[in-house]
Order: C-alpha cells, then sequence, then structure tokens
C-alpha cells in the first residue's frame, strides 16, 4: 500500500471539539492539509477552531452513532481523501456487579459502530476519491484490557478487529487503513491517569507522519513503543499488570 501525505489533501476528523481530535484538526493544517472538516455532535463546540478564521476549515454536526448524521456528512463531505475516526467515550465502570449496561453501550456504539459506520459511508468516496486513507483512533487498551476502564477496553479491542477487517476489504480500492495505539495522553479522559502522558499535537503529527510511510499500526508514543515491545515479550505479564493497574 502506497504512503499519502497530509499535505494539500481533504480530510475529515470527527470528534473535532477537543484534546487528540482538536490536535488531529491543527496538525492537518500546519501540515498544509489543502482542506479540513471538523465534526462534533455540537458544532458550538468548534468555536475555538473557528476562531482560526482559516478559509481551509469547514465545521459539521456530526453524531457518528446517528446513521442518520453519518449519511449527512458523507452527502456533504464528498471530498474527503483522509477520514480520521477519532470520537471516542469512557467510563463505563466495572463489568461485574453493575448492572447498568448504558454506559457500556455507549462505549461500543462510539468506540466500535462509529468508525464502522464512517467507514462504510465514506469507503465509496474514497474510493472516487484514489482510494485515501483511513485512520482510526484506537489505545494501547485495544491490545490488552485494563482492569480501570474493562468496557473501554472491550470496545477499543472491537475497534482493533474492526481495523483489521476494513483493512482487508478495501485493500483492492487502494485505501490505507491505519490504526493508532497510543498509551496515555494528556487530555481530559486521561487526566486522573496515574502515568506520564504524551501531548495531542505530537500523536498527530507522528500519525500523519507514518501515514505518508504507509504504516499501518502505529504507536505514536513512548509508552505505547515500549508496552508493545512488553506484550509481544511475555504477554500474560503485562496481563497480570493492567489487572493491577490503578
Amino acid at each position: 500500500m502506497t504512503g499519502i501525505s497530509i499535505k494539500d489533501k481533504t480530510v475529515l476528523v470527527t470528534g473535532s471539539n477537543r484534546g487528540i481530535g482538536k490536535s488531529f484538526v491543527l496538525q492537518a493544517l500546519a501540515m498544509g492539509a489543502k482542506k479540513v472538516y471538523a465534526t462534533a455532535r455540537n458544532e458550538s463546540t468548534l468555536a475555538e477552531l473557528v476562531a482560526l478564521n482559516d478559509s481551509r476549515l469547514t465545521t459539521l454536526s456530526l453524531d457518528v452513532s446517528d446513521q442518520t448524521q453519518v449519511d449527512a456528512a458523507a452527502r456533504d463531505a464528498k471530498d474527503v481523501e483522509i477520514l480520521v475516526n477519532n470520537s471516542g467515550v469512557g467510563g463505563g465502570g466495572p463489568i461485574i456487579g453493575n448492572a447498568d449496561e448504558a454506559p457500556k453501550r455507549l462505549e461500543m456504539d462510539v468506540n466500535y459502530f462509529g468508525p464502522m459506520k464512517m467507514s462504510t459511508a465514506f469507503a465509496p468516496i474514497l474510493k472516487s476519491n484514489g482510494g485515501g486513507a483511513i485512520i482510526n483512533i484506537l489505545s494501547i487498551s485495544s491490545l490488552c484490557s485494563f482492569a480501570f476502564a474493562p468496557g473501554y477496553s472491550a470496545s477499543k479491542a472491537a475497534g482493533h478487529s474492526l481495523t483489521q477487517a476494513i483493512r482487508a476489504e478495501l485493500a483492492k480500492q487502494g485505501t490505507l487503513v491505519c490504526g493508532v495505539y497510543p498509551g496515555p495522553i494528556d487530555t481530559d479522559m486521561a487526566k486522573n491517569l496515574p502515568f506520564e502522558k504524551a501531548s495531542p499535537d505530537s500523536v498527530a503529527t507522528h500519525t500523519y507522519e507514518a501515514m505518508s510511510s504507509a504504516v499501518e499500526d502505529i504507536y505514536p508514543d513512548p509508552f505505547a513503543v515500549e508496552f508493545v515491545k512488553q506484550l509481544r515479550t511475555d504477554p500474560k505479564a503485562v496481563e497480570k499488570s493492567n489487572a493491577n493497574a490503578a
């Protein structure tokens, strides 16, 4: 598969109002993207990006768990060449002894079904625009569950499997499909985690650079690189360590 540079490309980023998503928008603009669609469930939360007054930026309302809104985004953004599936939620709580399934279903709706809906809707658009790329923002928890986030880990593991599936299905149309597996990132979602955190900007920049080299599995920070190294060496030890994580 050929690498794809962000320069002079049209990009759509889901969950652009804060954290990693916002950084993916900002870094795409900084690295020379031709056009960037910034999306969020509430378009008014994109005000800081709008304030940049960059003519290349277009905002859209988009809840990735809502098929009607996904279809509307595909109708409005037929020039997309790179899709960044970033929207994500966490906080579903423990599995055993927790009868409330709603937060865990939300994690799956957003973190798994969201990228699935978006990839399905935009695959024909990417094909018509030359193949392009899909970037799925996953997590090291896709690869081994963390005890403090079991539902989130399960949904990200499903996203990892989804990434492999759509990579296989879209290879024939020349679409590069990248899975991004960061460790703790300095965002609101990870603010209480007792780990050293990478900056969202560094994750976005590393990912776009890796995409240009056709890297399919991207580990964008030192924590992720070391985590995967340990996982390959002794997966059971990593599982037990994660079970004791705060």
